[in-house]
This record gives structure tokens, sequence and C-alpha cells, in this order.
């Protein structure tokens, strides 16, 4: 992979582009969900939740407010709204030296943004497998 991270996740969010999902993540990406208690490992399961992820929580009120990169570390809070709840959260990225996603953790606030998003992404996830 060449090119920033970063700016490579921007435009595969940006434009829901499920192929760059699979060339982004290195092989060994581990997944953290924000309601899932142990950590998703491998890019098989990764790619299936960010999937879900990018036709769940990217709608056309999805925005990053503000991110905080140092080394091979991002922080990016975003915000949604779904279903008239606003959802605020953070992607937490880390990446190895060739680029790919090694790392990929997400947290949302407040709890009825958790619950919601919680149900739609099952939801959601059944219809991918």
């Amino acid at each position: 992979m060449t090119g920033n991270t970063i700016e490579t996740w921007h435009k595969i969010v940006n434009e829901k582009d499920e192929q760059g999902l699979d060339e982004i993540l290195a092989d060994e990406v581990v997944f953290h969900s924000p309601v899932v208690h142990t950590p998703q490992e491998g890019k098989p399961i990764t790619l299936l939740y960010l999937k879900a992820a990018l036709n769940v929580l990217n709608n056309d009120t999805f925005t990053y407010l503000r991110e905080v990169i140092d080394g091979n570390n991002a922080v990016l809070e975003f915000y949604t709204v779904i279903d008239g709840i606003s959802i605020n959260g953070v992607d937490m990225i880390a990446w190895g030296p060739d680029g790919r996603i090694i790392d990929f953790k997400v947290m949302i606030r407040p709890l009825k943004a958790i619950n919601l998003v919680h149900r739609m992404m099952a939801e959601m996830l059944e219809k991918l497998k």
C-alpha cells in the first residue's frame, strides 16, 4: 500500500469503498468493537465489522470532527445521527510500517447511541454473512 494511511482511510469512508477496506487492512488486524467484549482478530472478521459500520454509521450526517495523529497512531472523533439519536465516537487506528491497519478500536457515546448501534450492527452483520 502506498500513501498516507489516514488520508486513504478518509477516502474509503467518503466513497464507502469496501474494496479499499480490503487493501488497507493487514492480515493480522485486530478490531475492538464498542459492544463486543473480546477483540476480533484477523482480516476477515474485521472486514465484516467495518463493512457493516460503513452501512450503519456512514450516512449523510457522518463527519469526522477532529483527529490527532502521532507516528503510526491516530484518534479520529466522529459524529453522526441515526433515527434522531446523536452519536459521538472515536476511531483509534494503528498501522504498521507498510501503512496497513493493524489495530482498530471504536468507542461510542452516549448509552442510547451504543444500544442503537449494537442493534443495527447486529442486523447488518447478519445480512453481510
